[in-house]
């Protein structure tokens, strides 16, 4: 690790790795197979690969392995491995660690491909799981078990309603009971991550999201020990073929480079469409977790050093009146992505949660009229004078 280097300087410079010719941007190493001087060479690679050399591409790449190596500096971790997308390191980090017979404790407020993996392909393997309030300690204290629980995970802020989990108290329940703690750290960035130091075992990221950041490329990243990174999920990931590409390894490589300046921006950007539209008789709900009236306020303000690039909305009104709102913004471009440098906007309820039964949707409080706002990187005056002329015409 970089120690003496700001994460600014880590995110332009870690991990990068020059060939013979000496190139500025980093070398884009389009190749499935690598070859080899003699036999005798291929079979001593075979047993034992040397930190610059490559087998085949499913296994490792030089690009792909910048992109690891600038990630685990930046976020803190020993090593990393990079996947094709985010859910490939959800479900790939679960499914490398548990078997039939173990026990999963998560959160109940996630994403629906997460809930997916959790409900139905753990549970088809024999995995047990059991969801809790995240927000509620006394839930984890009774649902982790001592010697049978192998895993605990949640989102360290809930997709969609921005619900914050008090990690470090949740990583004291599980630890005690001899279970690792992973986390989908998507909303909260690497930019603003304190995950490793709050007790979290393994952080996982969509590099689709913010990392890209400008809708290229699909990616993901497991982030751990090196023991875990490549004893445990290496082994599944190579061979169950979830690893990233070098192309798109060279892309997310070239967003670390203005990751901070752009979530930033994006952030504050958050913040003042946040208070602009607080009081707007016109909303029930907005939800923002550096917004006074947001329900884990104070940690959000102990935990998080900004609110993040996301918030949400509530118009208290039906599917008619919130598609009317949708289809009367102009700036904002509807569609299920988020992190981009372009602000978007999202229906939860039809969409990323819609395989959930209605009571299931309630409970979460993912209403009618709840909308998702990512927001990008243009002027914050412009995007909410779009939004206020969107309920205008609503």
């Amino acid at each position: 690790m970089s120690e003496n280097w700001k994460p600014r300087t880590r995110a332009v410079h870690a991990g990068t790795r020059r060939s013979q010719y000496g190139e500025m941007s980093e070398a884009l190493f389009l190749t499935q197979g690598f070859v080899y001087e003699s036999a005798a060479a291929a079979e001593a690679r075979f047993l034992a690969s040397g930190p610059d050399e490559f087998v085949y591409a499913r296994y490792g790449n030089p690009t792909v392995a910048m992109f690891e190596s600038r990630i685990a500096d930046l976020e803190g971790a020993e090593d990393a491995f990079a996947t094709a997308s985010g859910m490939a390191a959800v479900s790939g980090a679960l499914m490398a660690m548990l078997r039939a017979g173990d026990h999963v404790v998560s959160s109940r407020a996630l994403f629906g491909s997460c809930l997916y993996v959790l409900e139905e392909v753990l549970t088809r393997y024999g995995v047990e799981v059991s969801f809790v309030d995240g927000t509620d300690l006394g839930q984890w204290r009774a649902a982790v078990r001592p010697g049978q629980t192998r895993a605990v995970f949640l989102e360290t802020l809930s997709n969609p309603t921005l619900e914050l989990i008090d990690l470090e108290a949740v990583c004291h329940i599980a630890h005690a009971a001899g279970a690792l703690v992973l986390v989908d750290n998507v909303f909260v960035t690497p930019v603003f991550s304190r995950a490793l130091a709050q007790g979290a075992d393994v952080v996982i990221y969509s590099a689709t999201k913010h990392i890209d950041g400008q809708g290229r490329c699909l990616g993901g990243v497991i982030l751990g020990t090196r023991d875990f990174i490549r004893k445990t999920v290496e082994p599944y990931m190579k061979h169950t073929g979830g690893a990233m590409s070098p192309f798109n390894a060279w892309v997310m490589l070239k967003g670390l480079e203005t990751l901070d300046l752009r979530v930033r921006a994006q952030a504050a950007g958050a913040l003042a469409v946040a208070r602009a539209l607080q009081g707007d008789a016109r909303l029930s709900r907005v939800i923002y977790p550096h917004l006074p009236g947001h329900p884990q306020h104070d940690l959000a303000l102990r935990s998080m050093e900004t609110g993040g690039t996301i918030l949400s909305l509530d118009l208290g009104a039906d599917k008619a009146a919130t598609f009317r709102f949708l289809d009367a913004l102009r700036i904002f471009r509807i569609t299920n992505n988020l992190g981009d440098s372009k602000s978007l906007v999202t229906h939860p309820a039809t969409t990323t949660h819609q395989r959930l039964p209605d009571d299931q949707k309630a409970a979460l409080g993912i209403t009618p009229g709840l909308v998702r706002l990512s927001i990008g990187l243009e002027d914050p005056e412009d995007l909410i004078a779009d939004l206020k002329g969107a309920l205008d015409a609503v």
